[in-house]
């Protein structure tokens, strides 16, 4: 692309995403009035409950809905640097200038050889998808982090791993992006990292691990994938109940426990999967790293007991570094999520109330969902597979020298 190209790029996304951000600000500040539930409560209510705690040198013990890793406490009580503020509008700003740190990223990277604009495309337009819930929960900074560590991976791998380390501490999936790095820097830092944040936060604040144990008796909740053999079989007499449990609405009764059993074994096939995979991988480029965290990722979430709305944030971020890449293969899970995200919208808060009583305007949404998620996943496993260890059937197998050669690019 020529450089008056680029500059009209640039624009085009700059004047989107201010247009876009500039309405989901509008909502979450409730100038205008976003339809189905009001999503801004986690932050006026439950965010500023836990800030009120924390400031106080302690997590919320008492509270079974604080399920979250030490480091998740930074970002409760980010809205401290706006005191000029109150709490909600200053986590709403944050959230908005998180947003802003993952773009200025992607564009960085975009405008470098080899690299595309299509990435910070996909994050421009996935993110407002998922209306003002996107900024009413602290997710978004976390993929900010996530985005800044693959970005970094590509060459400095101890960076990459310090940032997933730290990512983990606050939301434990970002851990998931040690799956491509095959240098053993990156999770040395990581670990590091990890250890260090999770002491210091341990030492400074009792309570800091609690957090393990207030899921262990979680129901199944009503946007998972699993939740679709509740929501048919209530209208063939299932008999169970659907409340707010641990934080959100879950089906509760007869057979949930096999269901949420089904669920781990599903996860932990997919770790499986992932595991197989790299044993057998014998082609790493500059953009696998990005693939593999996308893949598994997806996978997780896919397998979860659990499918919260701002989960697609997270891999809305994943996909717009996977297609950073001119040379990547994964548009087409790109593509099949950006619907997905679509759709979530749709389902919550838009349909919600449908989605609660199961009725087959919720299923239907739901099975649309979870489907293109699920599609998005095997396609983004499968692109993975035959780009890093099938192709080789066709191309020379890459000698130590090769393989050295592209090992720091992926690290």
């Amino acid at each position: 692309m020529d450089r008056t190209g680029v500059r009209r790029a640039l624009v085009l996304l700059l004047a989107a995403w201010g247009a876009t951000r500039l309405v989901l600000l509008l909502f979450v500040l409730k100038v205008f009035v976003f339809p189905g539930a009001d999503v801004t409560t986690d932050v006026s209510v439950i965010y500023q409950g836990w800030y009120e705690v924390l400031r106080h040198g302690t997590f919320p013990l008492d509270d079974v809905t604080w399920q979250y890793p030490p480091a998740a406490a930074l970002a409760i009580l980010s809205p401290v640097l706006l005191p000029f503020l109150d709490y909600p509008t200053a986590f709403f700003v944050l959230a908005c200038l998180a947003d802003l740190a993952v773009l200025c990223l992607l564009l960085y990277a975009g405008l470098r050889p080899g690299r595309t604009l299509r990435g910070a495309s996909v994050w421009v337009l996935g993110v407002p998808l998922l209306g003002p819930t996107v900024y009413s929960r602290y997710d978004l900074m976390v993929t900010a982090v996530a985005v800044a560590a693959l970005l970094a991976g590509a060459r400095h791998p101890r960076i990459m791993g310090a940032l997933a380390g730290f990512g983990a501490m606050v939301k434990v999936w970002p851990a998931l992006l040690l799956v491509g790095a095959v240098r053993r820097r990156a999770w040395t830092s990581a670990a590091v990292t990890a250890g260090a944040v999770g002491a210091l936060l341990a030492v400074a604040m009792p309570g800091a691990f609690a957090f393990l144990t207030f899921q262990r008796d979680r129901g199944t909740e009503v946007e998972s994938l699993g939740a679709l053999v509740f929501h048919i079989a209530r209208h063939f007499g299932w008999h169970g109940e659907v409340l707010l449990n641990y934080g959100s609405i879950e089906f509760l009764g007869p057979d949930v426990q096999a269901v949420s059993t089904a669920a781990l074994l599903l996860t932990a096939l997919a770790f499986g999967w992932l595991l197989l995979w790299r044993l057998s991988a014998v082609r790493f480029r500059s953009h696998t790293l990005a693939d593999a965290a996308f893949t598994a990722v997806l996978m997780f979430t896919v397998t979860s007991r659990v499918i919260s709305p701002q989960y697609m944030v997270w891999l809305v971020g994943l996909a717009a570094v996977c297609l950073c890449f001119r040379a990547g293969r994964m548009t087409l899970p790109a593509v099949l999520l950006l619907l997905a995200t679509f759709v979530t919208v749709l389902e919550f808060p838009v349909g919600f109330s449908h989605v609660v009583v199961s009725d087959w305007y919720g299923i239907t949404l739901l099975v649309l969902r979870n489907g293109l998620l699920l599609a998005a996943t095997v396609t983004a496993a499968r692109v993975l597979w035959r780009a890093t260890v099938t192709e080789t059937a066709v191309a020379p197998f890459p000698s130590q020298a090769t393989r050295t050669k592209e090992t720091p690019l992926s690290s």
